[in-house]
């Protein structure tokens, strides 16, 4: 017997090819009659697939506890669920038994390197998020720690980052104004950051990461580099020293903003120290890049920066001639910020929207860097445990002077560069973090503030994939259009704009699939018993008086059921109006193998289309329905309706029961 085919093709699931090449109409034989018979009945009394309910038990189980760990055992203690659920729940407990002093020899060196490349970028992308400077700080020692204990990832580096940052300044600052009242705007981006933690924690628990899908690649490269560029142009009022910006976003008004700066005061001196050390880190990359071993060169250039211009601004007291610092930035461990969330504020609904939209970012870009370097060091990342991991990290950011961390591309390329071993490197940056509030938040009185814009634009370049948009160019054009979206929706307009765009855009292109789904025709290829698409393969040839049609669509639904029955009753009239043919379609058989779900507008398009046929004396058959497919049907009396012999567990089957039977075909067609 044979099976269809798409791209690939699969074998048959029988020993022997009952019709020939050339499809001569030979007469089954009753034993194989009754092996079709036994196999559709393997189709039709499968078992019932599983619920709604517990599919979702299933999911939060699955989380809870993998697979391994599920099945029960005689002789495991009785309390060893609690210990399963732990190491679940805690991967920390799993992985620090085979912990080595020399992995703690390697997570220590990437640890430290990790914290000096930390240090700077933590201070300067709270400034991009209009925090004050120990919010970064902080932002850098509890995500961190959370992290640690129940992420999947051993070279993920928590904290801060540019795009996210920029997210809580562009949409925060709409609606509570930091300059007026910084109170307030700093109570809501705790809000913010608890309700960003909260989703990304029910994404994970209730397996919802296809939500963050969504947001298709292409669309995630657009609004990168956008957001990159728009990142880039608001550091120029740290640069120039301005001290009057405008709180928008898009290009236009950063440059207007830029002009008007130039009529009235500023200090070339800021720009010009800016400048040299943004020089001085780009060159240090382009050394640690040529040289791998000196990959510790590009990290610590950051700090190496800071320390370097803050001691040129105390020597030369450049601040009194126009150099803009930091000033005071508050020590000492992470306070509480559990009184300052405003869960009765009017404004909640508002913290909602933006906890959303930040969640399905910050977990975008952390589970993509995740798994990208998973997959280089060979090992699997939980991606629903990640999610859950970065939400609770994230709850216990908000309840400790934290705003939105996730993980950063750039401090995770250092960290796995520098050779951590496991998550301690990311325990090592936090308790160095730590030291540093405590002791060292005094030296940093007279950093300039264009160091800090320096040290942000070193790390823009990595946002921009011009290579990757390259390729969506070439491989899907529609797919271009939801980048190229983002990018100008980020750019002209706003960061919501912007991901408003794409997300628009992809949600349009899977409409537009599954309005437009594709049907295909199949044929046998030649001397096989192989049923692949006859536009993609010349050599297959279709089956006289038997029209083989494949439904290429994931979902049977409302949206596509009436266009897919009025495409196979027009192709029907269209094949048997043709001039001088041999043979009429008699039969029809829908290969259903790519369809995983139907819905009730699916089944009654179905019967429509049946009944059409029948009225044409023409039978239809159903080949390799799914499970909840087939459940369905079964539900619905479709079975019962079309024939329980014209349900098929393969296209080969169906095809040797019309041609063999001389399209007199089973009983109850």
């Amino acid at each position: 017997m044979a099976v269809s085919l798409g791209a690939d093709a699969s074998a048959a699931t029988s020993d022997h090819v009952l019709a020939v090449e050339g499809h001569d109409q030979l007469q089954l034989s009753p034993e194989d009659r009754k092996r079709i018979t036994e196999r559709t009945k393997w189709v039709l009394d499968s078992p019932d697939p599983p619920g709604f309910h517990q599919e979702i038990m299933g999911s939060i189980k699955n989380v809870i506890c993998s697979q391994e760990n599920n099945k029960p055992s005689s002789s495991q203690p009785p309390f060893s669920w609690i210990v399963t659920f732990l190491r679940s729940a805690f991967p920390i407990l799993s992985w620090a038994r085979d912990y080595k002093p020399s992995m703690f020899k390697d997570d220590l060196l990437a640890g430290l390197t990790l914290a000096s490349l930390c240090i700077p970028q933590s201070i300067g992308y709270a400034a991009l998020a209009q925090l004050d400077p120990q919010y970064g700080l902080y932002t850098s020692v509890v995500p961190p720690l959370i992290y640690a204990t129940m992420g999947t990832s051993r070279e993920l580096a928590i904290g801060p980052v540019a795009v996210v940052s920029l997210l809580i300044s562009a949409m925060v600052s709409k609606i509570v104004n930091p300059v007026v009242d910084p109170i307030s705007y700093t109570k809501l981006v705790f809000t913010v950051t608890f309700f960003t933690g909260s989703f990304q924690a029910l994404f994970g628990l209730f397996r919802l990461g296809f939500l963050v899908d969504f947001l298709s690649q292409a669309a995630i490269v657009g609004f990168m580099a956008g957001a990159a560029i728009v990142i880039g142009l608001q550091q120029l009022k740290g640069l120039l020293a301005i001290s009057h910006f405008t709180t928008k976003t898009d290009v236009v008004s950063v440059l207007i903003a830029v002009a008007k700066s130039f009529r009235t005061s500023w200090y070339p001196q800021n720009f010009i120290l800016g400048c040299s050390f943004l020089i001085f880190i780009l060159m240090t990359r382009i050394i640690g890049r040529r040289n791998r071993k000196l990959f510790w060169l590009p990290a610590i250039a950051p700090l190496v920066s800071v320390i370097l211009s803050t001691a040129i601004v105390y020597l030369t007291r450049a601040d009194e001639h126009g150099v803009k610092i930091i000033k005071h930035v508050k020590g000492g461990l992470n306070p509480s910020s559990i009184s300052q969330l405003e869960f009765n504020s009017p404004l909640l609904r508002e913290a909602v929207k933006i906890g959303i939209v930040c969640a399905v970012i910050a977990l975008t870009e952390a589970v993509a860097v995740g798994r990208s370097f998973a997959t280089i060091k060979g090992y699997n990342m939980d991606g629903n445990k990640e999610m859950i991991a970065i939400g609770f990290m994230n709850i216990a950011g908000s309840m400790s002077s934290c705003y939105v961390a996730t993980g950063s591309f750039s401090r995770t390329a250092v960290n796995y560069s520098a050779g951590c071993q496991t998550a301690v490197s990311n325990v090592v940056m936090a308790v160095t973090v730590v030291l540093m509030l405590q002791l060292l938040t005094g030296l940093l009185y007279y950093t300039p503030v264009a160091i800090l814009s320096s040290i942000i634009l070193s790390a823009l370049p990595g946002l921009i994939n011009y290579t990757e948009a390259y390729n969506i160019w070439k491989v899907d054009k529609l797919d271009f259009l939801a980048c190229a979206g983002a990018f100008f929706g980020v750019l002209f307009a706003s960061v919501e704009i912007g991901l408003m765009i794409a997300i628009v855009v992809s949600f349009a292109k899977i409409i537009l699939n599954a309005l437009r789904p594709r049907v295909q025709e199949l044929g046998r290829l030649p001397g096989t018993d192989i049923f692949c698409e006859v536009d993609q393969y010349s050599v297959a040839h279709a089956v006289p008086g038997v029209l083989i049609i494949r439904l290429n669509s994931g979902l049977l639904c409302f949206t596509n059921a009436n266009p897919l029955r009025d495409k196979i009753l027009n192709w029907v009239a269209e094949e048997n109006g043709k001039e001088g043919i041999k043979k009429p379609i008699k039969g029809i058989i829908l290969d259903m193998s790519s369809v995983t779900n139907i819905d009730y507008a699916g089944i009654l398009a179905l019967e429509e289309t049946n009944k059409k046929l029948l009225s044409g004396d023409i039978k239809l058959a159903i080949a390799s329905p799914r499970w909840q497919v087939i459940h369905k049907l079964k539900v619905a009396k479709f079975v019962d309706k079309v024939g329980r012999d014209c349900i098929f567990l393969t296209v080969c089957e169906a095809v040797d029961s019309f041609v063999g039977s001389k399209f007199t075909g089973p009983g109850n067609c």
